[in-house]
């Protein structure tokens, strides 16, 4: 048996069951991304969808007869995922790790699921919600154009039908560095859709990414994407640090000099802005991305706000030396978190590996090479 699925989904969904509803980006021309680069978007139909819920179902039978076989009384446990991928492969996997972890997650694919008729989308989302009783949470990507030309009435209908989270590319909220990204939206549209989806009882998660203005736009990148969040108040939003990616258009903007990226310790200073210029929100802010630097970066507005400030207030304080070794460190997986460095064999280890490079002259092209593994 088999269904059809896309290649992404936020970090947060990593426990959630993946149900293509899109093929691809419908705008697939943002200067940073090559995810979807030569591919096709068109919309699954409503029938393919809804016939793949209906081989998850088959799938969670055969899992629970092998859970009986195995002694475990209808429970998913790890040797019954195990043994169902052992018998079935990769889907049998997929979903048995989803019952395994509760099944109670469901993520929509791929890029903007919110582009098809609301109909189509809320009979997607009920059936999917009837197949399933466990399930607690429905989410999707979604980008800002798309949200702005839904009324709120289409919202709110899904809303009812069971979607609860909205993920959406903010990237920045300045019109500048959005405009140099070929994002296809405006600040204002992103307002816009923040707050319908809000007002429809939506949760709105957005993605913001440091560095996206270069140096030629780094204060107004934070300023202004402080700006938006401050008067959309989103629920969550999520830190993903730039990585100029080669065969994108950013990279040759990089290339031909049109774009100066930002070192490790200027994104550091750029996120401290955008920290400290949110006002009057209550935003769970969460660095959960591998790329970022500062991965303990997680609080909620306002009470957390200087604590996330002085972490990085910390980071900043480290001698030159220090940060060479916690930055090279936490890229090669030794450090998650600064309070890492206090271990002696580890400190010790992410010496070496800056000797090994020839120190830490030689640091920022290798940082960048191993960025660029994990995107």
């Amino acid at each position: 048996m088999l269904i059809e699925q896309g290649p992404i989904r936020p970090p947060s969904e990593a426990d959630s069951l993946l149900i293509r509803v899109t093929r691809n980006c419908p705008w697939n021309k943002c200067a940073f991304c090559k995810t979807f680069k030569g591919e096709q978007f068109s919309r699954r139909d409503v029938a393919e969808v809804l016939a793949d819920v209906d081989t998850i179902g088959r799938v969670s039978e055969q899992l629970g007869q092998i859970s009986r076989e195995l002694g475990r009384e209808g429970k998913i446990t790890a040797d019954v995922v195990n043994e169902a991928s052992r018998r079935y492969g990769h889907l049998h996997y997929h979903v048995g790790a989803w019952w395994y972890n509760g099944a109670k997650n469901v993520f929509l694919q791929d890029a903007n699921s919110l582009i098809i008729k609301t109909d189509d989308l809320v009979r997607i989302v009920r059936y999917i919600r009837q197949a399933f009783p466990t399930i607690e949470r429905i989410t999707t990507y979604a980008r800002a154009d798309t949200v702005a030309r839904k009324d709120e009435r289409e919202l709110t209908a899904l809303r009812e039908a069971g979607l609860n989270r909205i993920h959406m590319g903010m990237e920045s909220g300045s019109d500048q560095v959005l405009k140099l990204i070929s994002k296809g939206v405006t600040a204002a549209q992103l307002e816009e859709a923040g707050r319908k989806i809000k007002a429809a009882g939506i949760s709105v998660c957005w993605y913001v990414m440091p560095g996206l203005g270069g140096k030629q736009y780094s204060r107004e990148h934070a300023l202004e994407t402080a700006a938006r969040i401050n008067a959309v108040n989103p629920e969550h939003v999520r830190l993903r640090t730039l990585s100029v990616l080669k065969g994108t258009p950013l990279h040759d903007l990089v290339t031909e000099g049109r774009f100066e990226p930002l070192n490790e310790d200027e994104i550091v200073d750029e996120i401290h802005l955008l920290i400290a210029s949110l006002q009057g929100v209550t935003t769970k802010l969460v660095s959960d991305h591998i790329l970022n630097l500062l991965q303990e970066l997680e609080g909620v507005m306002p009470e957390d706000k200087a604590r996330l400030l002085a972490i990085i207030d910390r980071y900043r304080a480290l001698s030159a030396h220090d940060q060479a070794n916690y930055q090279l460190g936490r890229r090669a997986g030794v450090y998650r978190f600064l309070d890492d460095m206090r271990e002696p064999s580890k400190y010790r280890y992410a010496d070496t590996l800056l000797k090994e490079i020839g120190g830490a002259g030689n640091l920022q092209g290798h940082l960048e090479r191993i960025r660029r593994r994990f995107v």
